[in-house]
Order: C-alpha cells, then sequence, then structure tokens
C-alpha cells in the first residue's frame, strides 16, 4: 500500500479538473493547492531522510506498479487538455478565469507532463523514450528531450549549461537565457550528432526539425479544430509549462559549480553538485524529483529508488516554497547565498 503513495501526483490534475468543472474562482484551485495548501503541509510534516534497503530497492525496481503509476498520467493530461480546448472555445469565460484556466493547465502540464516525460526519457527503452516525446509536445518543449539528456547531465554544475544558475543570476533573467540558450544548444547537439551518423540536415533522424513540424502541426490542428483563441490558449499553457519547469531548474542547481582538475576538465558531477529537498509531500507529488542530487549522481537510477545523502545540498524549503522564494530576487539570494559553498562563487 505504501507504493501507491505516488498516486498523490495525480491530485495536481484533479485539482484543475475541479476547477474546469466549477469555473469562476475555482480555475485557481490548482495554483493555491501547489503554492499555498502543500507548503503548509510540508511545514508541519517531518522531513525523512530515510533510504531504503537492499533489498527493498531491488524488490522496488522490479515492480511494474511505478512504471503504470508514470503511464496513468498520458490519459489524464491529454483528457484534461482535451476539455480545456473545448472549454475555452465554447464557454464564454472572464479574462481572469481565462487566466486561472492558463495557470492552471499549465502547471499540471509540468507536475504531470515534463516532470514524467523527464523520468521517461532518462529511460532504455524506445517506447518509454517515445511517451517522453509525447508529452513534451504541449510544453511546447520537445528539444528539452536532447537538450537535457545530451548536455544538461553532462555539463550541470558548469557555466557552459544553460540550466544551470549562476550565483546571483536573478530567476526573470535566468528564465531568458536558460530558454534561448537551451534551444540552440539542442540544435547544436542534434548538427553534431547528425555529423557523426553521416546523416543530412533533412535526414528522418533530424529529431530537432522533427520536433518542429510535429509541434507547428499540433498547434495548426488547434486552430482548425477549435479555434484562435484556443490556439492563443494552447501556447500560454505551454509558455507556462517551460517556464515552471525553468523555476525548477534555478532552484535545483543555483550557484553551484564543478571545480576544474589539474588537467582543465572539470571534476566528475558528485552529490554535492545539486540541491536536494528532502520534503516528503514534494518528494510524492513529483515523483522524487527534489532528491536531484542522486539523480545527477546516477542519472539511470529510477525515481523510486533515489536516495538521500548527507553530503548534498539542502534546500531550506520544500519545491513550492523555494520556487515563491525564488520569485522575489532580493529575498531569495538573502536565504540562499549564504549557503552557497564559497569555493564555488
Amino acid at each position: 500500500m505504501n507504493d501507491l503513495k505516488y498516486l498523490s501526483a495525480l491530485t495536481i490534475p484533479f485539482s484543475a479538473f475541479i476547477g474546469l468543472f466549477l469555473k469562476e474562482g475555482w480555475l485557481f484551485l490548482t495554483p493555491i493547492y501547489a503554492f499555498v495548501f502543500i507548503p503548509l503541509i510540508e511545514s508541519v510534516v517531518a522531513v525523512s531522510v530515510e533510504n531504503y534497503s537492499d533489498k527493498t530497492i531491488k524488490k522496488r525496481l522490479k515492480n511494474r506498479l511505478f512504471d503504470w503509476m508514470l503511464y496513468a498520467n498520458i490519459p489524464i493530461v491529454c483528457g484534461l487538455l482535451a476539455w480545456a480546448f473545448y472549454t475555452v472555445s465554447y464557454t464564454v469565460l472572464s479574462n481572469l478565469e481565462l487566466t486561472g484556466l492558463i495557470l492552471s493547465v499549465g502547471m499540471v502540464l509540468t507536475t504531470n507532463g515534463i516532470n514524467v516525460a523527464h523520468e521517461l526519457g532518462h529511460r532504455q527503452g524506445s517506447k518509454e523514450r517515445f511517451l517522453s516525446k509525447g508529452l513534451l509536445l504541449p510544453c511546447l518543449y520537445m528539444h528539452f528531450y536532447i537538450e537535457h539528456n545530451h548536455n544538461h547531465h553532462l555539463k550541470a554544475a558548469t557555466k557552459e549549461d544553460p540550466a544551470t544558475a549562476r550565483f546571483n543570476q536573478s530567476l526573470y533573467s535566468f528564465w531568458l537565457t536558460s530558454t534561448t540558450r537551451q534551444y540552440f544548444s539542442a540544435w547544436k547537439v542534434q548538427m553534431l550528432l547528425l555529423k557523426n551518423n553521416k546523416h543530412s540536415f533533412f535526414s528522418l533522424y533530424n529529431d530537432m526539425l522533427w520536433f518542429v513540424i510535429i509541434q507547428l502541426t499540433y498547434l495548426i490542428c488547434i486552430l482548425i479544430a477549435f479555434g484562435g483563441l484556443a490556439l492563443a490558449f494552447a501556447i500560454g499553457v505551454g509558455v507556462v509549462s517551460f517556464l515552471f519547469l525553468e523555476t525548477v531548474n534555478y532552484i535545483e542547481h543555483y550557484g553551484l559549480l564543478r571545480l576544474k582538475t589539474s588537467s582543465g576538465r572539470y571534476e566528475r558531477v558528485q552529490k554535492i553538485h545539486s540541491w536536494n529537498s528532502n520534503h516528503v509531500i514534494g518528494r510524492i507529488i513529483l515523483y522524487e524529483l527534489t532528491r536531484h542530487s542522486d539523480h545527477h549522481y546516477k542519472s539511470a537510477k529510477k525515481y523510486q529508488v533515489l536516495e538521500s545523502h548527507e553530503e548534498s545540498p539542502i534546500l531550506p524549503f520544500g519545491y513550492p516554497t523555494s520556487m515563491l522564494l525564488a520569485m522575489m530576487p532580493p529575498l531569495w539570494f538573502r536565504v540562499m547565498n549564504k549557503r552557497v559553498p564559497a569555493n564555488m562563487i
């Protein structure tokens, strides 16, 4: 029964479904749930640094239930999007209601779309990687699949990594630098892959070109099926989703840098090169993403067996509270700058 705790991740889309059904102020239920209710719960629930025994880890790795709990997000996300497009097209919503719906659906695309895509994208199976790319489609961030797997994990905690926020860099500056640099970096990786495998730009193996075509086709289909307002809504929720993703990137790597060895190369990624959070609620709802230090240390590990390490730098708050804090740069710098190791500044 304890294994089923990850079904709690579905409370995020469930709150969005409630908002869609009741409308009016209820359309803000998801951001209120995520950024008010969850932080309040995390403030009173004890942090857990407990790890599983070797026996339990082997058992959890063999249990397909953990995979199916990820797959369950796919029909839920698709169903929410379809209902949202229909509502935007055939229901008169106020600007305030529309804003709430964009925020809610965008947040679901981050937590249950991009986050699940991130987990599946690290798997070796072609079907799971295909599902990963599919979940990134409505987020308009399919290049994340290439950039994250081929570049971020290689260059994390270095100045060459677009997804690592510099010391004293504000979140809003990071949004701009990370989104633009990651996109162009993904193209650079793609061109190198094509060159190494002796494929042309217009090859079937040019995933970045396919991503552009697929995402444009997706938006055109929405325009034809639901109209111009739905198209604007689709773009809006996509932007919200990837900005929330970049906010997560910001708090996961802020100010942490790998040092260079005597050879001039960066040291290997260690458990000290990502911020960790052991707040139980955030761990469950985000499929253990918050144990980010272990994820970068061993990126092939599945979410259900990620561990806590004493040497990992710890965020003083859970992810939702940390994200809110990051949106207020002076407060973020005041809280976090003193926690960044001096030799990394």
